[in-house]
């Protein structure tokens, strides 16, 4: 750390309009110091993130608006690394004189080139949940080659699957995190004593990254066996690439190369925020509500059907989903947020006005609330459209101003 851990240097790296930055500030800005961060939306002319990540965090930004597989060596020397990235293909190859390459353009390339470079103290990451079970050809293969880079440069590894309704929060929003810890850190010296006395169950729902913050019943799944992988059987990343396959669960640890995963259950028993408590209580403009001529065209597309479709290679088959309820409740957490949200879309939400009791769309607002973003975040002069577009891509604040704390106690 640059002197001890009241000046933590942190880069964001896919930083989208500042989820990660905005949560650890929340929780002790004094202390949590980005000094670099990233973000770029290819093949957008208008780089709206970027724009609203800069007018909120100004002269403070530190932020690049360039490919960040263009930009690494700007990368300057820090104590923890975090950002959420997409979950693509993972898979590598032996080039010959060149070594081991992954694919271009996949962006955990350029993550673990920044690991290489700059070995930070943590890692915290964020991704989908289906990451832990891609491709699906060879279940847990990219998962598996990211433990592996991690474990090559001498971390262990942590992650847990949250829903983060589940732990009171107002979207039922599930994230694969990833929490990484290098060798010389006291968190790794804590986690090799531990597992000379304890074993992997119990620090995953005592004493790991997560289990405080986000509690999980301390029993065994009764259907689920634990999975139990060894790295060192795999020589390097084209053999983990070519033969590794793993049932991975919500919640594991990578340490000294051994893998542990176990499906656990929240045990969470405090308050929960609900979607109609970020409902707004004023007028809102016309353009939001559903006329009565368009309730059709809605129910229709929130209903449950059956459609005969044909596939490219001409079989005929039957394509089926089930009903969303419309409107969505006021008294149950809201729906996972996509980037088509404030569209005439099956996946955006349809709310009953508290004014008007008329249907109607969430407004911007109302999005960014469900995030845990201050009303008004993505108000910089960033289209509607985009402002709906980012938050669907964003991140669940609370969740990581909840970590930051965990860091504080163990840095």
């Amino acid at each position: 750390m640059a002197n001890n851990k009241k000046n933590v240097r942190v880069v964001e790296l896919f930083a989208g309009v500042g989820g990660f930055r905005v949560g650890l500030e929340r929780c002790a800005k004094d202390v949590f110091r980005t000094v670099w961060a990233n973000q770029w939306e290819p093949g957008q002319k208008g780089q709206w993130a970027y724009k609203c990540y800069s007018e909120r965090f100004g002269a403070d930004a530190h932020c690049v608006n360039k490919d960040i597989s263009t930009v690494i060596e700007q990368v300057p020397e820090h104590d923890l690394l975090v950002g959420g990235f997409p979950c693509q293909d993972y898979s590598v190859a032996s080039t010959g004189a060149k070594g081991i390459e992954g694919k271009k353009g996949v962006l955990w390339w350029s993550i673990n080139d920044i690991v290489r470079k700059r070995h930070p103290q943590f890692i915290l990451l964020e991704n989908v949940d289906r990451l832990l079970k891609s491709p699906t050809k060879q279940r847990g293969r990219d998962f598996g080659i990211i433990l592996k880079c991690l474990y090559d440069e001498g971390y262990a590894v942590e992650w847990r699957v949250i829903n983060a309704a589940e732990y009171g929060n107002i979207q039922r929003r599930r994230r694969t995190f990833i929490f990484a810890f290098k060798d010389t850190t006291k968190q790794f010296a804590r986690i090799k004593k531990y597992m000379e006395t304890e074993g992997e169950f119990e620090w995953l729902v005592r004493d790991g990254f997560f289990a405080e913050s986000f509690p999980v019943k301390q029993e065994h799944h009764d259907k689920k066996k634990p999975t139990e992988l060894d790295l060192d059987e795999y020589e390097d990343l084209v053999t983990v690439s070519d033969m590794f396959h793993a049932t991975f669960y919500n919640s594991g640890v990578m340490y000294a190369g051994k893998i542990y995963s176990e499906e656990l259950s929240p045990d969470y028993n405090g308050p929960q925020k609900l979607l109609g408590d970020i409902v707004l209580e004023e007028p809102v403009d016309d353009k939001y509500f559903i006329s009565q001529d368009q309730i059709e065209k809605w129910e229709y597309m929130k209903g449950s059907k059956k459609i005969e479709r044909t596939s490219k290679e001409g079989f005929t088959y039957q394509f089926s989903e089930g009903a969303i309820a419309f409107p969505d409740p006021l008294d149950r957490p809201a729906r996972t947020m996509l980037t088509s949200e404030g569209t005439a879309n099956r996946s955006s939400h349809v709310i009953t006005d508290k004014l008007t009791g008329k249907y109607r769309r969430l407004t911007p607002e109302e999005c960014e609330r469900i995030n845990g973003f201050d009303t008004g975040w993505t108000d910089t002069g960033t289209p509607e459209r985009q402002r709906y577009f980012i938050m669907g891509n964003a991140l669940v604040v609370p969740l990581i101003e909840k970590m930051g704390g965990k860091l504080l106690e163990i840095m």
